[in-house]
């Protein structure tokens, strides 16, 4: 690792961006497990819904879909937008988390957008350009433009949508957060960073091996955190850090914390903060052993592991989306 940092540096320095973010891929895709490639078979599906694909533009740019709508859809109902690792598509994605599983049977649907190859060779999302963490423009853009057509097109609630993603697509999950507060209610951050721990490609690697001790505000959107203590490629640090970006500003008044084991597998730690009036500002679950892969997610699947607790449905209990009222809109005008 400290061989890849040390070059990846250099090759920043002497002006070779693609080389050194060749370099920072190998790393995300790292700690000795490879990374599926676009033409990974995922696992079977369980869900009885519907899948379609389509697309969405914005600055002359546009990224395609995945959308899984569960069987009999409600009007008005909650959408999750889930955000891919690097190597991963949305395909994959979808396997690695049960995600639509889980919100089969909670009357979500869900959306993965799907990076482009063009845009990044190994499908990353580019959260650590600082033209891509930004209010409308480059793929936070994107992403809004396919929340946004997605919801027009199923009629779901448009105050019940949260975003959600693992690694580089949990460090995207947490700009979309911190830039669209109007068109999210929620986000979940699932071994990932906070936003605008890196402004180019040698900072970003800087960031993944050692944490930033500062934190940017990341808005009034509730986060739920999800990392493992054991994970080599995004330090555990980074789950902390997101956390402190939540309570930036913010007046704790109360802190729940408790612990479990997921049956047969790892232990976990789970804290939530609470305002003194009782809005919720952030959860944070810290899973005892667990590497960089998707706690709970299906037994084969890479970038998974089935012996942590599924964070897919503690994501969708956080968000509010397994009960009928749902979170509180958390809404600030942009």
């Amino acid at each position: 690792m400290f061989r890849r940092m040390t070059e990846a540096t250099r090759l920043v320095r002497q002006g070779r961006l693609l080389d050194a973010t060749a370099r920072i891929q190998e790393h995300l895709g790292g700690g000795g497990r490879p990374g599926p490639s676009p033409t990974t078979t995922p696992g079977p599906s369980r869900a009885t819904g519907t899948v379609t694909r389509g697309s969405a533009a914005a600055g002359g740019d546009r990224r395609a879909y995945r959308l899984h709508v569960p069987a009999g859809l409600a009007p008005g109902a909650p959408l999750v937008v889930m955000l891919h690792g690097g190597t991963q598509d949305a395909d994959g994605f979808a396997a690695c988390t049960g995600m639509d599983e889980v919100a089969e049977r909670a009357g979500v649907a869900v959306v993965y957008p799907e990076q482009s190859r063009s845009a990044n060779a190994m499908g990353y999302w580019n959260w650590f350009r600082p033209g891509d963490q930004t209010r409308d423009a480059g793929e936070p853009a994107l992403i809004a433009a396919i929340t946004r057509a997605v919801t027009a097109e199923l009629r779901t609630d448009p105050s019940r949508v949260a975003v959600a993603g693992f690694s580089a697509g949990a460090a995207m999950a947490a700009v979309m957060a911190a830039t669209h507060p109007d068109v999210y209610c929620g986000a979940g951050v699932h071994s990932g960073l906070p936003h605008r721990a890196a402004h180019d490609v040698g900072s970003a690697f800087a960031a993944m091996s050692s944490p930033p001790t500062s934190v940017a505000d990341a808005g009034p959107v509730p986060l739920v955190v999800v990392h493992g203590d054991g994970d080599r490629t995004v330090a555990p640090g980074n789950g902390e850090a997101v956390l402190r970006s939540a309570l930036v500003g913010a007046t704790p008044g109360r802190l729940d914390r408790s612990t479990g084991r997921a049956p047969g597998g790892h232990a976990w730690t789970r804290e939530r903060f609470t305002e003194p009036g009782g809005r919720v500002l952030a959860e944070s679950w810290t899973v005892h052993g667990l590497g960089h892969a998707w706690s709970g997610g299906p037994a084969g699947v890479q970038y998974a592991d089935p012996a942590g607790p599924d964070a897919s449905a503690a994501m969708l209990d956080f968000f509010g989306f397994t009960g009928a009222a749902g979170m509180p809109r958390q809404r600030a005008v942009g």
